[in-house]
């Protein structure tokens, strides 16, 4: 089944709201049915598998041919589009009252994300993103910051699930924030790299992301003309990404590596 880069949007659009019309009631309540996945610290709610169920829904309706790969529900179908969804990240800060939570979808191809799209109902933001179009936020093109050096940068990143993970994360920290002009952790990185794409961040970086993390969020980045990189596993931690400007993404993956 073809499509064009907008008619995909339009998909993306419309399966983001639907994850969002099941969340937005939920926020703020008590909710039921929380487990824990790969540690204690990692959750999952009634609302994640609600919303995911919604997502799949109108993609199964739109886009039956396609495949799908969604963070609760694993990868289903076999086609050559995929959709990588993410129906709510930032769990925690969702489960805690903390209105900084988003619905991720995208749909990519062999060579990457075709559209992306990460709504935040919490204040009624919506961006998103065609490979070939422009990044918007509520329709309007948005750029990405330009700061002069790191020591100017607002820099966000994130941490891992796991104790000894985050001890080791809490070091490469130690290394980064004398070097740039503060840090921040907000709980989502699909709304970190959102931010970036707007210039409320200028970088960031975090291992043990997922495709379904990341995937709308990095196209927002590229189509701003940020720079997405690999940062591969190492003893600090699990495979991630550092994105930004590439005049200081050099600097920052130095930090990030070994200092």
């Amino acid at each position: 089944m073809t499509a064009t880069e907008d008619e995909l949007l339009k998909v993306a659009l419309d399966a983001a709201r639907a994850g969002a019309a099941e969340l937005v009631g939920r926020f703020g309540h008590r909710q039921r049915q929380v487990r824990s996945k790969s540690s204690p610290t990692d959750l999952v709610s009634e609302a994640d598998l609600s919303a995911e169920s919604a997502i799949r829904a109108v993609l199964g309706a739109r886009r039956p041919e396609d495949a799908i790969l969604g963070e609760e529900g694993g990868a289903t179908g076999d086609g050559a589009l995929r959709w990588v969804i993410d129906p709510l990240d930032g769990t925690t800060n969702f489960l805690f009252g903390v209105p900084q939570w988003a619905v991720s979808v995208a749909c990519e191809d062999a060579q990457g994300s075709l559209v992306g799209v990460v709504l935040d109902p919490s204040h009624n933001e919506c961006f998103a993103a065609t490979r070939n179009g422009p990044a918007t936020l509520n329709d309007a093109p948005i750029e990405a910051g330009e700061p002069d050096n790191l020591a100017t940068a607002l820099v966000a990143t994130g941490f891992g699930y796991e104790s000894d993970v985050r001890a080791r994360q809490a070091a490469v920290l130690q290394r980064v924030l004398p070097r740039v002009r503060d840090i921040r952790r907000a709980g989502s990185a699909a709304l970190d790299l959102a931010w970036c794409a707007c210039g409320r961040l200028d970088l960031y970086w975090e291992r043990g992301v997922k495709a379904w993390d990341i995937a709308a969020g990095t196209l927002l980045c590229e189509r701003t003309g940020l720079v997405v990189s690999r940062l591969e596993e190492s003893e600090d931690g699990p495979a991630g990404i550092l994105v930004g400007p590439s005049g200081l993404l050099g600097e920052l993956r130095g930090l990030v590596l070994d200092g």
